[in-house]
């Protein structure tokens, strides 16, 4: 392995990240807009973008803190959206885990949909990539997505302190979520998952503190789980 070989790797994954700003650069301006709306000033924002930087678990929290939620509540529903980055790390590990552990945070800080996928991709299809290559190539995929995940939540931020708060901006958040999930309904256990658990939400939508939507949650991935495991008994 050369400096040269790590250094490619990098720009590979810059490369390989570029497309997703497309994605990025909206969601997190309308993260903005939607946290000054639920009453968040512009640093706190900024700051959860920062600190969490999980589009969904945002999104969801930021509609809880909305309906007054107790704070366990709005824990353990981001939580809940986010226990797929478990999975993420359990098959980034054989690639990335006997790095030292300041590099395993990075990472795992980092570590979001869009670079997960693009890198495993390439782990998968370049069997040969070092370890060092292969976290270049991890951090190359983010480059160029969470600085702007940061940079839009501010501007977004900015933006929603001039919109008046009587607009109606409650529209986005299920058109978000809408955007997001869609695209990942690319097999059966997604697709059952994603039925159980709206129409458990439904069922379960008198609980206070949309609890129904821990619940519907729940029985979603149960469901999901369920037909992966028939199908790969099948297989």
């Amino acid at each position: 392995m050369t400096p040269g070989d790590v250094k490619s790797s990098y720009w590979k994954g810059v490369r390989g990240g570029l497309p997703f700003i497309l994605v990025i650069v909206p969601f997190s301006t309308l993260f903005g807009v939607i946290s000054v709306d639920a009453g968040l000033s512009v640093i706190e924002a900024l700051s959860f973008s920062v600190a969490v930087i999980a589009g969904a678990a945002q999104f969801t929290a930021i509609q809880l803190l909305r309906d007054d939620a107790p704070t366990l509540v709005v824990l353990a529903s981001a939580l809940a959206v986010n226990l797929r980055m478990a999975m993420y790390s359990a098959s980034l590990t054989p690639h990335l885990g006997k790095m030292p552990l300041w590099k395993r945070a990075v990472a795992a800080y980092l570590t979001i949909d869009q670079n997960y996928a693009i890198s495993i991709i390439e782990y998968e299809r370049n069997k040969a990539m070092t370890t060092a290559e292969k976290f270049a190539f991890f951090l190359g995929a983010i480059t160029p997505l969470a600085p702007l995940w940061y940079v839009f939540t501010l501007v977004g931020a900015l933006l929603g302190t001039a919109i008046p708060t009587n607009t109606g901006l409650d529209f986005a958040m299920p058109i978000a979520f809408i955007a997001m999930i869609g695209p990942a309904l690319n097999t059966g256990a997604h697709r059952t998952a994603a039925l159980v658990a709206t129409i458990g939400s439904l069922i379960f939508a008198f609980l206070p503190w949309n609890l129904g939507l821990l619940v519907a949650a729940g029985l979603g991935m149960a469901a999901g789980a369920e037909v992966e495991r028939r199908a790969g008994a099948r297989a």
